[in-house]
């Protein structure tokens, strides 16, 4: 799933993990919990993802409000003098009860994943969301960002430069499933390792809809 950074003056969708976190060594199931950070390798791998893009002309980043991305999206910031917009609808999927437990210790009757499939997209733990909660709200997001670009550059302009999203594993995946057509019964959910950069060429040419 990961793209290097392309010679391309075509506006673009890049969608970034953040980098790894204290939660990730721990192995611990994140969700809407925040009390995870960037560790020192984290920090670093965000600062090496965000170089590539020193001289791409970026028009925006926005990012989720949880910690662990909003520490990656301030590398980003930093090499490109833009503001970082937070947005809800770009966090992880929210695993309910279960957030802080040991991932190897939750089951696929409630996460719906199994074997890098999708295989319930309706699944869900206690107080949490099931993939196709997340592709619908990470699709909303979507929508309304392609929709802010297509009113202020015209369908097929070109102008105005790339947007980066800063997200999560899980945020990644729907939002490329979603921009390629591919519904949440559908999906594969192959490995996204942290600071995974994925290029959507042509973004706000792209009219998704009708696939959640």
């Amino acid at each position: 799933m990961s793209s290097p950074v392309l010679d391309s003056t075509l506006p673009a969708l890049w969608l970034v993990r953040h980098g790894e976190s204290t939660w990730n060594i721990a192995g611990l199931a994140q969700g809407h919990n925040d009390e995870a950070e960037l560790t020192e390798r984290g920090l670093r791998q965000a600062a090496e993802a965000a170089a590539q893009f020193g001289y791409r002309p970026v028009r925006a980043i926005y990012a989720s409000d949880l910690r662990r991305a909003q520490q990656t999206a301030a590398a980003f910031a930093a090499v490109l003098g833009l503001p970082v917009y937070a947005d809800a609808r770009l966090r992880e999927r929210s695993l309910g009860v279960l957030e802080g437990a040991a991932h190897k210790t939750i089951g696929s009757s409630v996460t719906g994943l199994a074997d890098g499939l999708v295989i319930d997209p309706d699944a869900r733990p206690p107080a949490g969301e099931s993939v196709r909660d997340l592709y619908t709200r990470a699709a909303a997001f979507c929508d309304d960002l392609s929709a802010g670009l297509g009113d202020r550059l015209g369908e097929g302009t070109g102008e105005g430069g790339d947007v980066l999203v800063v997200a999560h594993g899980g945020t990644v995946r729907v939002l490329d499933a979603y921009l390629h057509g591919v519904p949440a019964d559908q999906m594969t959910w192959r490995p996204v390792d942290n600071a995974t950069v994925v290029r959507i060429p042509d973004f706000a040419t792209r009219s998704p809809g009708g696939n959640r």
